[in-house]
């Protein structure tokens, strides 16, 4: 219960991290909220991502039978990194509207 507690706040302040510094650095308020679930599919599946471009049809079959059979902590965990990307989308619109320009 303890490491799945450490899981989900270490999951929201790194994601909401890495969001926080893309959205700095490249000005798009929600663009890590669409890679996000590229990066939950690397994440889940053990396929190389050599094999997405060799034999993509195959590969991505393989990846959403693994995402479908992934337990509930898991999804818990994951869907903390989700929340963290969107909570780092709305905290760089509002420093922006307060008049805060990052870069």
């Amino acid at each position: 219960m303890i490491q799945l507690i450490v899981s989900v706040i270490l999951f929201f302040v790194i994601f909401f991290g890495i969001a926080f510094i893309l959205n700095m650095l490249l000005r798009r308020t929600w663009l890590m909220a669409f890679i996000y679930p590229i990066i939950v599919l690397f994440i889940v599946d053990d396929i190389s991502i050599g094999k997405y471009f060799s034999s993509p049809g195959d590969a991505f079959s393989q990846a959403f039978s693994k995402l479908i059979t992934i337990n509930t902590w898991d999804v818990v965990i994951l869907s903390a990194g989700f929340l963290g990307t969107i909570v780092s989308g709305f905290v760089i619109k509002f420093l922006r509207k307060s008049g805060y320009q990052m870069f």
